[in-house]
This record gives structure tokens, C-alpha cells and sequence, in this order.
């Protein structure tokens, strides 16, 4: 493939941040190296088409965790994104910066350079939101953010019970302080999905001195000397190599990138001697640190109320829901799969919001499964702050072969305590004046489950991830605060895996912020 200035390996969320940025200059040759294929479905284009790429080995890389003790024995499947636009192509959409104390939090840490005050600049640069221009939003920029295009009376009731429970109406859940109840903002355009493709790549795909190349599947980082001179791939089953003079970029997720490290010989010595991988740096941490979000979906049946449930319960209501969004761009097929967030304690002993709602006026016993034959609604919620920590590791030297995903979900005291809690905050919320009219009835996790004991059970029973995993090749511990690969000249991590600990929200938009700085910081040391 010949040489570059830069590699960048996965033209995901961050991939695509750093191919924009890193090929503005023309005089830089940029090789950009995606495993799957273009973003030319239809079902990444309609916002509710994540229900048909989730699970789709065309768009996702079908990954599974191994069995979690904490979940009672069972294993889940683990959505990443396998196209141009990796997960910001079949998402959730929501755009959600996390809490100011997070990035402190990672500065207070070591990691010079990542305070809230450092990062904001950095979000807003690339926005382009729908009220414009504002000392926390930016005006222009590439990823557009919108409110979603529908409404629904039940969300509404939500927000007012929540208010009755003592948590306030919140506008912007984006400023540094998200706590409160209010409707999520999503990177969509006019109702259809926003992807980094879309934003960051495919207004720069003609620029002469960019190259992407999709269907490429990365063996491993070629190293010399101590010195990342390259990568090793395979395309069209045939094995290629591509140099680099520059810098070598490690975009590929938190579940990828570590995987690449490993087999390029960057991780514990003697599991990849095991492997039948040469270690090249002794670094143990790579793959460790590994957090998620676990969501626990309480569904609650009610009566008198629309909700996705009925609508989509027949041939009529689908009908109507198609015309709608053909004719507007809104209704149910224009959603994101949560619409009403709420940000809040458990417990007084936390400083800041600690759970995080994700709304929905519809219920299933399982995602991607049929939605129950009666009208309800589902609140998740998830601990914004586990302490519990996973690890993810290749199970071989092949890439093509799955690695091992172990969360270790509530596999401390303290998650499991906030699971509980959880779990009656949601019941005092829909316990409200607010909700009464609809006789919201406890289907999932049942009403009768009262002990602490049985509500830890029932959150190990209901818990699934909501596909936010975060913090594999840490600052800190495998990269340098300037994503730099600690023992490995020319090498960077750029992605949701450098994060030391996981933002207080949803990931993707912390991502692509991640990846706007550290493509600055790239050129700045290029200098």
C-alpha cells in the first residue's frame, strides 16, 4: 500500500474525527482501515433502523461475553459497530457529554490536559446544534444536534413524577451538571441519523491525499526497534502491509484496539507467549480496566395511554407509523430508542448524579425481541459509576477470532447496593400523583421482590448492558495523557478505551471529543 503519514485503524466514531482532521493539511497522506463495510444501508440512515444493525453481521461485529457470575450465568451479546461510522452508525444516537466532574476526575488523576474546562472546547468546536451558538454549545461545526421528532403523553407523565419525587426539569443535560428529567438530544438531521460518516468523513472522502479502505481486518502494529513503522492487514484474503513514517492510530474501540495491541505484542508477556505471540512490551494493564454500563429495564403495564406497544401491535398501526415518517420525518420511526432521560442519586452519599433513566413508552422481555401484548412502559436505569472492573483479552493470534469479554458486572458490594436502590427510586417515581391516572402495574422486575437480597438477584436477573464499554488501554496505565503507547515509539490509542474511568452518560459523544484532541495533539507534536 506504500507509505503514509499517518494510519488510522478503524473508521469508527473516533476513526472518522481523525481522518477529517489528520488530511486537512494536504501535504499529510492519511490511510484510513476499516474492518467492515460502507454505511450504505438504509437501516443506518432511519433512526429506528438500529434494531435491524444491532445483531447484523453486516453492520455489527456479533460479539457475546462470556458467562457473567453476576447475571446469574448469563452471557450477553455486546453490540460494536462493524461499518464506516462503527457505533455512531447503530447507536442510541444520544448526545451526552457526561458531568464536569468526570473530566476533573481525570485530570485530578494525573492526566494533565483532560479537565472539564480543558474538553469543552473541544465538544463544542465540532457541533452544530439546533439553538446555536452558546457558552456550552457550538454553531456549524459537524455533528448536528437535534431534538427528537415525537412526543408522547406517557414521557411526559414520567417527567411530571419525576418532579413530584423531587428531581427538577432539566433543558440541557450538557452544560456539566446534568441531573434532573428532560427529553435527550440526538445527533440526527431533519430525522435521519447524524453518524461520524456522515459528519466528519464523507464531506473529506475526495480530498487526494486520503485513502479508506474498508473490508480491511488488521492482523497487527508492525514494530521495529521499539518504533511502530506499520500495520499488517488482510483485504480481499489478501495479506498487505501499509508503512508509516509518521504515526500509526489505534481507533478501533474498546474492545478492538486492546485486541490489536495484544496481538502486536503489547500486553501481559506470558498470555500471549501462550498465544504464540513474540511479546514485544511487557504491559499487563492492556485490555484490563474494563467498565460498562449495566442497565436494569423495569417495565411497568398501564392503562389509558398511548404507547409503542399498541401502535405497533398490528398491520394498521405499522402502516401509519411508515406513512408518518415518509410524509415528515417523525413518529415512532424517527426515535431514539430512549427519549426521556433522568439524571439522579441513589443515595444521599453521592456528590453528583450517580443513575442514569433511559425512558421508553414501549416493553419487551428482551432487546430485539417482540414487544409485549399490552400497552407499558420501560425506565432503565443504570449505576453511571460501577466499581466494577473486566477485562477483555484475544483468545488466539487470529484475528478473525473472537476475543474474550468478561464485564464482571455487580461484582462488588457497592454495585450491587446502587442496583437495589435503583430499583426503589424507579418504584417511588412511578408511585407519583403524576402517573396514577395510567395504573402503572410492576411487570419486570415484579412487585413483590422487597428485600435486598432479592432485589440484588433481580437486577442480576434484568440487567443487560446498554453498550458502553470504556477504558481498555487507560491513560495512565497503557497511553500517556497524550494517547502516546507507553514503551512504543509512533504509536497512539485514540478511542473510548483511553478513558481512566467511564463518563457519567452515554459514550459516544465523549468519543468523538477524545478523537478531536488527540488529532490536535498528533499534529501538534508532528510540528
Amino acid at each position: 500500500m506504500g507509505e503514509f503519514d499517518y494510519i488510522i485503524v478503524g473508521g469508527g466514531s473516533a476513526g472518522c474525527v481523525l481522518a477529517n482532521r489528520l488530511s486537512a493539511n494536504p501535504a499529510n497522506r492519511v490511510l484510513l482501515l476499516e474492518a467492515g463495510g460502507k454505511d450504505n444501508y438504509i437501516w443506518i440512515r432511519v433512526p429506528v433502523g438500529y434494531l435491524y444493525c444491532i445483531g447484523n453481521p453486516r453492520t455489527d461485529w456479533c460479539l457475546s461475553t462470556e458467562a457473567e457470575e453476576g447475571l446469574g450465568g448469563r452471557a450477553l451479546k455486546y453490540p460494536r459497530g462493524r461499518v464506516l461510522g462503527g457505533c455512531s452508525s447503530i447507536n442510541g444516537m444520544i448526545y451526552m457529554r457526561g458531568q464536569a466532574a468526570d473530566y476533573d476526575g481525570w485530570r485530578q488523576a494525573g492526566n494533565s490536559g483532560w479537565g472539564w474546562d480543558d474538553v469543552l472546547p473541544y465538544f463544542t468546536r465540532a457541533e452544530d446544534h439546533y439553538e446555536g451558538a452558546s457558552a456550552y454549545h457550538g454553531g456549524g461545526g459537524e455533528i448536528r444536534v437535534e431534538r427528537q421528532r415525537l412526543r408522547w403523553d406517557i414521557l411526559e407523565a414520567f417527567r411530571d413524577a419525576c418532579e413530584q419525587q423531587g428531581i427538577r426539569h432539566s433543558h440541557d443535560f450538557n452544560t456539566g451538571d446534568n441531573e434532573g428529567a428532560g427529553f435527550f438530544q440526538v445527533t440526527q438531521r431533519r430525522g435521519w441519523r447524524w453518524s461520524a460518516a456522515d459528519a466528519f468523513l464523507k464531506p473529506v472522502r475526495t480530498r487526494r491525499n486520503l485513502k479508506v479502505e474498508t473490508g480491511a481486518l488488521v492482523d497487527r502494529v508492525l514494530v521495529e526497534n521499539g518504533r511502530a513503522i506499520g500495520i499488517a492487514y488482510t483485504l480481499a484474503g489478501e495479506s498487505r502491509q501499509a508503512r508509516a513514517r509518521g504515526e500509526v492510530v489505534l481507533a478501533a474501540g474498546a474492545i478492538g484496539s486492546p485486541a490489536i495491541l495484544e496481538r502486536s505484542g503489547i500486553g501481559d508477556g506470558a498470555h500471549l507467549a501462550q498465544l504464540g505471540v513474540v511479546p514485544v512490551v511487557h504491559r499487563p494493564q492492556v485490555g484490563a480496566n474494563l467498565q460498562d454500563h449495566l442497565q436494569l429495564r423495569c417495565a411497568y403495564r398501564v392503562s389509558g395511554v398511548a404507547t409503542l406497544n399498541a401502535r405497533a401491535g398490528n398491520l394498521l398501526g405499522k402502516a401509519m407509523i411508515g406513512l408518518e415518517y415518509a410524509l415528515r420525518r417523525t413518529g415512532p420511526m424517527a426515535m431514539a430508542p430512549s427519549q426521556l432521560g433522568v439524571f439522579t442519586r441513589s443515595h444521599a452519599r453521592y456528590a453528583t448524579p450517580n443513575l442514569e433513566y433511559h425512558v421508553q413508552p414501549l416493553s419487551l422481555a428482551a432487546f430485539g425481541g417482540a414487544l409485549d401484548p399490552y400497552p407499558a412502559f420501560t425506565a432503565s436505569v443504570c449505576n453511571l459509576r460501577p466499581e466494577s472492573r473486566g477485562a477483555t483479552h484475544i483468545t488466539a493470534a487470529d484475528p478473525a477470532e473472537p476475543p474474550s469479554i468478561r464485564p464482571n458486572y455487580l461484582s462488588t458490594e457497592e454495585d450491587r447496593r446502587v442496583a437495589a436502590e435503583a430499583i426503589r427510586i424507579t418504584r417511588r417515581i412511578v408511585a407519583q400523583p403524576a402517573l396514577a391516572r395510567f395504573h402503572p402495574e410492576e411487570v419486570r422486575p415484579g412487585a413483590g421482590l422487597e428485600s435486598e437480597g432479592d432485589l440484588q438477584r433481580a437486577a442480576g436477573e434484568i440487567g443487560t448492558t446498554i453498550f458502553h464499554p470504556v477504558g481498555t488501554a487507560a491513560m495512565g496505565s497503557v497511553v500517556d495523557a497524550r494517547l502516546r503507547v507507553t514503551g512504543i515509539d509512533g504509536l497512539r490509542v485514540i478511542d473510548a478505551s483511553v478513558m481512566p474511568s467511564i463518563t457519567s452518560g452515554n459514550t459516544n459523544a465523549p468519543t468523538m471529543m477524545i478523537a478531536e484532541k488527540g488529532a490536535e495533539m498528533m499534529l501538534a507534536d508532528r510540528r
